[in-house]
């Protein structure tokens, strides 16, 4: 009787998340359509439902890309991750003028948004405590500054 009872539990908790997994919700059409739409060239496309909204990671002219899409098929935003070296000058004159210029840069996002506004997303370390995200326009102007783990 001690065996069936835990043995009893993990079935049905088995049974339980297979079927909350089949409830979760496929990509609608319109959002596909608006994907391929503006990124006809895109391949190894895998979608993300974010509940609010859908996100495709794919590649893209020899890029790797995540492009988020609310739930009506509007366009949000689309990030690339690119190396220190595509920070234009602008963004890395902000950055060296910051109080953060002694930070070691760890990583730089391209965010490409409607009406062809780009910022840039620089994740800055000191120690393993100490990280930041600071997000300047494409002129190089502190937008944001987020602690992160």
């Amino acid at each position: 009787m001690k065996r069936i009872i835990p043995s009893l539990l993990l079935v049905l908790s088995l049974a339980l998340s297979n079927s909350m997994l089949a409830q979760v919700r496929s990509v609608p059409a319109a959002v596909t359509e608006a994907f391929k739409a503006k990124y006809p060239s895109a391949s190894n496309v895998e979608w993300k439902d974010k509940l609010s909204a859908f996100v495709a990671v794919f590649d893209n002219n020899g890029g790797h890309f995540e492009a988020r899409f609310n739930n009506k098929a509007v366009w949000q935003y689309t990030e690339e991750i690119v190396g220190e070296s595509a920070l234009p000058k602008g963004v890395k004159d902000g950055y060296d003028k910051s109080k953060w210029a002694d930070w070691k840069i760890e990583k730089v996002t391209k965010i490409d948004l409607p009406g062809d506004k780009v910022q840039y997303r620089v994740l800055v370390v000191k120690s393993d405590l100490q990280k930041k995200n600071l997000v300047f326009n494409s002129e190089g102007r502190l937008l944001k500054d987020n602690s992160t783990l």
